[in-house]
């Protein structure tokens, strides 16, 4: 955008920490698909979404004591993740899918959040269902252990990007 002659571009982040494709978070706000009118279809101009949602349907639905309602499988984030794509497509608007980052590192991952995260990240990389895909697991993985993020790109929690890790993303 700084190049001359090109129209200014504006980007606005609508992220929500600990935000998720299907689910309420308490404390953390609307789920994607409830806020998706207000915080998306409502901004006028807007021509893209960049969706990066996902990690926390599968990591909250795991967590020790959360009951079964919460779990979440592919099919349903996928599901989740059809209805936003239909509601951009119907109001012209291109999405840009983000594959879950590898999250090895985290307390709660298990090889049943693994299963589900490979699931997924297929599916995004391979429905074309997404106008475009953004390989943020590629990006960020450890080539020596897959499932991790590098180390250096880390912020600590063994699941959100440092400073580092935004700039490779």
């Amino acid at each position: 955008a700084a190049g001359p002659g090109l129209p200014p571009r504006a980007v606005v982040n609508m992220g929500i920490a600990g935000n998720r494709v299907l689910r309420e978070t308490d404390g953390m706000g609307a789920s994607a698909l409830a806020r998706f009118d207000r915080d998306v279809l409502a901004r006028p101009g807007a021509r893209w979404i960049i969706l990066c949602e996902g990690t926390n349907d599968i990591l909250f639905g795991l967590m020790p004591g959360m009951p079964e309602s919460e779990r979440a499988t592919a099919a349903d984030i996928i599901t989740g993740y059809r209805l936003l794509i239909a509601r951009a497509h119907l109001h012209g608007l291109r999405v840009i899918g983000c594959t879950l980052p590898p999250v090895s590192g985290a307390p709660v991952f298990t090889p049943e959040f693994e299963a589900v995260h490979k699931q997924v990240n297929g599916w995004i990389r391979d429905s074309g269902e997404f106008d475009a895909v953004a390989d943020l697991d590629a990006a960020l993985r450890d080539p020596a252990e897959p499932t991790r993020t590098l180390t250096e790109l880390l912020s600590g929690d063994g699941v959100h990007p440092n400073d580092a890790g935004q700039a490779v993303i």
